[in-house]
């Protein structure tokens, strides 16, 4: 899922297991891209058809493989074929070659430095490709080195040689804002929109403004932005409640948009001067729950159950009791209600409360809004149709303008959020920590810098953010002109 959603920035994407390949498949297409995720060797049948690995290899098509069964190809083909169109030995290749399995921590992609923060014990390693030397072997491009400091030495993380370009790792696990996964997401350039001009663009949000938000600091964080020249997104929770009065000295509370026209004339101040003004859910909590905290607007998760553990954990619990498209929509149209009772216009864009949803809200999201601008949750059985485990998800986010597996275009948010202090094992993220990750980011030839920030925080950090990204050779631009 997370390959298809990245393949719906440059166009439709075709998704089916390996088994089902039959000759001559691959012909109508761009590229393909093999996921190496089942291990095929030692007592484990290859279920990869032949075919597949012959036409791979004899095809031309643009071929990007990542992780297992390499070995496997260069058996079916031969290995000498395989040696001497592609010039390196996947059969004498190895996950701990000049090292140790578990010790890459650094991937290199056009000088810029990625991190790969896998915990010990979950890291499978990555295959450190054995290229050859010598006559009549082609030779083999290191797009992107891989550093074990274990040994200190280095290797191609990523190698590209005739139509071939293999990946040592399927790099989805353990992401973050400035992960070796970006190398992936670039390369998919080269073999879908090779044509592609270097741009870089950048967004931001207001995050979690509410009913009970301070009408004079929104208007002093938008005359900031519109002296910069920034366009910026809104994302207005039109119900706030705090039912246990968790805020209020035990007092339960409820404030809607209608009964604050002073903080309504901020916003309308605020669309002046350049903003874009989006829904973040309808209450951003879910009923009288700490779910995981205390039930107030803004705090709690509002589609999906949550609690925190005794590591201090958020932990995900799956969709909530009376989670269906009814109800969802349900959610979406009081939301939009609430915007109409306060004279604001219809919001443009919607994000999912702290980012997450069932794959069903998810869809009702899409049929109510042109796009979403966030994360997400991706559940298993979603390409085959298959019910699955709720539970059984991946979160991803994207360096670029995606339409995702539920049908729906995606924008960016992919360097995070300024959060001055630590929470639930989450180190503070600085305006330096933000400009790094959009240093780290240029990478993608074409690709994003966009983050949040929470207006209840005060200027200069917003500033310091909205500076350094500029430095950088980012433009920001409006999500609605997406």
């Amino acid at each position: 899922m997370a390959v298809s959603n990245l393949g719906g920035h440059f166009g439709s994407v075709t998704a089916k297991p390996v088994a089902e390949y039959t000759p001559g498949m691959l012909d109508p297409y761009t590229a393909v891209i093999y996921i190496g995720s089942t291990y095929y060797c030692c007592g484990t049948p290859d279920e990869v058809p032949a075919a597949f690995y012959q036409d791979a290899l004899g095809s031309g098509t643009p071929v990007i493989w990542m992780g297992a069964n390499i070995w496997n190809m260069a058996n079916q083909v031969g290995v000498e074929r395989f040696k001497q169109q592609y010039g390196w030995d996947p059969t004498t290749s190895y996950y701990e070659d000049g090292g140790s399995v578990g010790t890459v921590t650094r991937v290199t992609y056009k000088e810029r430095p990625l991190t790969r923060k896998v915990p010990a014990g979950q890291d499978g390693g990555v295959l450190r490709p054995n290229v050859l030397t010598g006559d009549g072997y082609p030779p083999v491009t290191r797009l992107a080195e891989g550093l074990d400091t274990s040994s200190g030495n280095t290797f191609g993380w990523a190698v590209r040689s005739s139509n071939l370009t293999y990946i040592g790792e399927i790099p989805f696990a353990y992401v973050s804002e400035s992960d070796r996964v970006i190398v992936l997401e670039d390369l998919l350039f080269d073999a879908l929109a090779p044509d592609t001009s270097e741009r870089h663009r950048a967004l931001v949000r207001l995050e979690d403004i509410s009913p009970v938000s301070e009408p004079a600091r929104l208007r002093a964080m938008a005359d900031y932005l519109h002296e910069e020249r920034v366009p910026f997104g809104i994302n207005v929770i039109p119900v706030y409640t705090d039912p246990n009065g968790a805020y209020n000295d035990g007092v339960p509370e409820t404030v809607r948009l209608s009964e604050r026209p002073e903080l309504v004339d901020a916003l309308r101040y605020m669309l002046d001067k350049g903003a874009v003004l989006m829904s973040h859910g309808y209450t951003h909590q879910y009923g009288t729950a700490s779910n995981p905290y205390n039930g107030v607007s803004g705090d709690d998760f509002e589609f999906y159950r949550a609690h925190v553990d005794d590591g201090d954990n958020v932990v995900h619990d799956g969709p909530v009791a009376e989670d269906s498209a009814e109800w969802a929509r349900g959610r979406v149209t009081g939301a939009l209600a609430e915007f109409a009772a306060a004279g604001l216009p219809k919001p443009e864009l919607w994000t999912t409360p702290h980012y997450a949803a069932s794959a069903t809200d998810y869809r009702v999201f899409g049929d109510a809004f042109p796009a979403r601008l966030e994360r997400s949750l991706y559940f298993a059985g979603t390409l085959s149709g298959t019910p699955s485990d709720p539970n059984r998800f991946i979160g991803q986010f994207f360096p670029y303008v995606v339409r995702d597996v539920y049908g729906t275009k995606v924008l960016p948010e992919n360097i995070g959020n300024y959060e001055p202090e630590a929470q639930n094992n989450h180190p503070p993220r600085l305006p330096a920590d933000l400009v790094d990750s959009a240093r780290a980011n240029l990478a993608v030839r074409d690709g994003f810098a966009s983050f949040f920030y929470h207006p209840s925080y005060p200027l200069q950090p917003l500033r310091e953010t909205v500076e350094g990204i500029k430095a950088l050779g980012y433009t920001f631009v409006s999500p609605a002109d997406l």
